[in-house]
């Protein structure tokens, strides 16, 4: 009986809107963060750190960028794999340093050495190169969307992981192609590299995530939001009332493609610390991540972290349920289970509930507030 709005009185329309009305999410949600950057780091290891907690937020960051996208604004994009890419390269070249040329007096190229950037510096600068990139290739979305616009994103995808194989300005001449994080620190603690200890990996990616998903519930509850879902109900009737399908659909794709870049910046920089493009980058990220965001529930933002969380630990789960019955299944056994349970919850949810996880759990807090009373809100 404590999960009720009675008793919630607004007083000003700031208080209305607010993005948790009732004083109990209220609670849960200062509650979870106190407890992510006040309790978790101390009770972290390397195993949870590497094989749960660091994919689940870096995946998380990208869910929410192709859900602002696909979600939000109606445009389906296949290239999400290329886009973490960019990212990575970006901000592997921003880490390291490079030259820039750039005219002279004299009408000569001068050179200039740019330093190494601060790592944090280095990863929203990665992301920033990302929403350029993903702003050229978003120009066909005013000409083109729905099946032709997803051929368009999935060419965007092939050409970005050749681009980072064949040019070797982008690995720094490196004669195995793949690129290499080295170690850098924020406030004297090292966050990438090898002798990164877990805690501080784990508090450098859940700023990001933090900081990300406060900013696109702000976007999505904005004016900026309510264009995005205008064009993707029917964009022909957005125009005609006023809304510029080149400004939302642009802005849709740079600050999807900006949060993807700094996923796939995360991934390489702190998580992996090595990649090589083909394998890390490949079409399979860009369904990985898109298959995330249908499970978890297009057009929320809690679904992005329902579906990475789903997505990432059920091949944990399908692993630690033999192990519990003392069966011992294969590596390759475990990886074909979950890929056929991964493809039959899509169905399901395609089917049975198409926005995911988040309107499951949607409709149980729905239940919650009305309980023991079933029919009080009808």
């Amino acid at each position: 009986m404590i999960y009720r709005e009675v008793g919630e009185f607004k007083t000003s329309y700031r208080a209305d809107r607010q993005t948790f009305p009732i004083a109990l999410d209220r609670y849960a949600y200062y509650t979870l963060l106190a407890v992510a950057f006040g309790v978790v780091p101390f009770l972290l290891n390397d195993y949870w750190v590497k094989a749960i907690v660091l994919p689940f937020l870096i995946y998380s960051i990208a869910a929410l960028g192709l859900n602002i996208l696909t979600g939000y604004c109606g445009q389906v994009s296949l290239g999400s794999g290329g886009f973490m890419a960019v990212g990575a390269y970006s901000c592997y070249k921003f880490m390291t340093g490079f030259d820039v040329y750039l005219p002279g007096e004299a009408g000569e190229w001068v050179r200039y050495a740019l330093p190494p950037i601060n790592v944090f510096f280095s990863v929203l600068l990665g992301g920033v190169t990302t929403a350029l990139v993903g702003i050229l290739f978003g120009l066909p979305s005013l000409r083109i969307k729905g099946f032709y616009l997803a051929v368009a994103t999935l060419a965007a995808q092939f050409f970005l992981v050749w681009l980072f194989n064949k040019w070797e300005w982008a690995f720094n001449y490196s004669a195995s192609g793949q690129i290499t994080a080295p170690e850098r620190a924020v406030f004297g603690i090292n966050v990438t590299g090898p002798s990164t200890a877990p805690w501080a990996t784990y508090l450098f990616c859940l700023v990001f995530a933090v900081l990300l998903a406060i900013l696109a519930r702000n976007l999505t509850r904005g004016h900026l939001g309510r264009s995005w879902m205008a064009i993707r109900d029917m964009d022909i009737a957005a125009e005609i009332i006023g809304v510029n399908p080149l400004k939302a659909k642009l802005t849709a794709f740079g600050i999807s493609s900006f949060y993807i870049g700094i996923a796939g910046a995360l991934l390489f920089a702190v998580y992996l610390g090595a990649v090589e493009v083909g394998e890390v980058y490949g079409i399979q990220k860009s369904f990985l991540v898109l298959f995330m965001v249908i499970i978890g529930g297009l057009g929320s933002l809690a679904g992005s972290f329902l579906g990475a969380a789903f997505i990432w630990i059920l091949p944990i789960v399908i692993r630690a349920i033999p192990a519990a019955f003392g069966l011992d299944l294969v590596p390759a056994t475990t990886e074909h289970l979950s890929q056929i349970v991964i493809g039959v919850l899509i169905v399901f949810f395609l089917i049975v509930e198409p926005h995911g996880l988040a309107r499951l759990w949607s409709t149980a807090k729905g239940k919650l507030r009305t309980w023991p009373f079933p029919y009080a809100g009808t």
